[in-house]
């Protein structure tokens, strides 16, 4: 047996730390990963990390020192695009997936703009902004995971955006009273003021009633429709990677249908999803991930065209194989050449075709 080359253990190792990083981070979010192709999954670990380590790198430090942590962020992009990471396990899995998938520079940069618009402590006016803030936070992961997954397509990751957008609108939902309680205020302030309630005073003595349930009610159907959208790029995706991203779909709508039933009230308490209705839809995942939703083509909202146009005007790279990959993933990577290949031979045949002599 040949010896195993230094580069393989160490990126064997970086992809543990990372792993590690989602264990001890996001429980749910390691379960979910569980489901992916190891593909996806081993990159999405690597993707993951660096969001996580990211955003602590912000949260974690004084008002005075954001900025300078925002700049270290920044200069962090620089070296991974520079292919210079540091001595680093994340920063080297994050570079890896930057360089195998072509990940676009905007996609991670408007990540960053939305931690600087947290730390800036940053009301939203109408609903347009809300969504211009979830683009960043959320919609962004989603079109990195599109990406991973090789939909590079614009309708693709328009719905995949859609879905990071509406899984942020829950989260805020979900979150209200938290927020208010730690200074924020994701609500568009003025469906609060249509609803007869000021921001500002109700920010500093939070409670629910009526009028704000109203206003929270007009967030869940936001989030209703770009879930609802998001369901025409699942089907789209690779088969294997189709029933985890049904679920977080379907779970996550659950959490806005669960407060709902609860009277809308996430003031006074958190809603959570129990784990035998998570089971349910685990279940429901499975029976309809093959399913083609349409929709497909629906322009991407405004605020997310951004995401879209920058996955669309990057090259697609060509399939390379990590140094782990299994049986099946090497039968894969060589019938997707051959295919890229007699695509590009159709391509060129239709060029000659084409073209008058001389």
């Amino acid at each position: 047996m040949p010896p195993i080359s230094a580069d393989v253990v160490l990126e064997a190792a970086d992809r543990r730390a990372c792993r590690a990083l989602i264990v001890q981070g996001s429980r749910s979010f390691y379960n979910a990963s569980r489901v992916l192709p190891s593909a996806v999954r081993d990159p999405a670990y690597a993707l993951y990390a660096f969001c996580r380590t990211a955003d602590d790198a912000i949260d974690t430090v004084a008002p005075s020192e954001v900025e300078a942590a925002l700049e270290a962020l920044h200069r962090r992009l620089d070296r991974v695009y520079a292919g210079c990471p540091a001595d680093d396990p994340v920063e080297r899995g994050f570079a890896r997936v930057v360089d195998r998938f072509a990940l676009p520079r905007a996609l991670p940069e408007a990540l960053l703009d939305g931690f600087a618009w947290d730390a800036e402590g940053r009301d939203y006016e109408t609903i347009e902004d809300v969504r211009a803030y979830g683009a960043r936070v959320a919609g962004s992961v989603g079109a990195m995971m599109a990406v991973l997954m090789g939909a590079r397509s614009g309708p693709v990751v328009a719905r995949a955006v859609d879905l990071g957008v509406a899984m942020q609108l829950t989260n805020i939902v979900r979150d209200v009273g938290e927020d208010a309680r730690a200074g924020r205020l994701y609500l568009p302030k003025r469906w609060m003021r249509d609803a007869g309630i000021d921001p500002v005073a109700w920010r500093a003595a939070p409670r629910f009633d009526a009028a704000l349930g109203s206003v929270v009610r007009q967030v869940l159907d936001e989030a209703e429709t770009l879930y609802q959208r998001a369901g025409a790029g699942i089907g789209q995706l690779p088969v294997a990677c189709r029933p985890g991203i049904r679920a977080a779909q379907l779970i996550y709508a659950e959490i806005g249908r669960e407060l709902a039933r609860r009277g809308l009230d996430s003031v006074g308490r958190r809603v959570v999803v129990r784990g035998g209705r998570k089971l349910a839809l685990l279940g429901w995942a499975l029976i309809t991930s093959q399913r083609v939703d349409p929709g497909l083509a629906v322009a991407p909202l405004p605020e997310t065209r951004f995401l879209v146009d920058a996955v669309a005007g990057t090259p697609t790279p060509a399939p390379r194989l990590g140094p782990n990959a299994s049986f099946d993933e090497r039968a894969e990577w060589v019938v997707d050449l051959m295919l890229r290949l007699e695509r590009g031979n159709r391509g060129a045949s239709s060029s000659l075709e084409g073209a008058t002599p001389g």
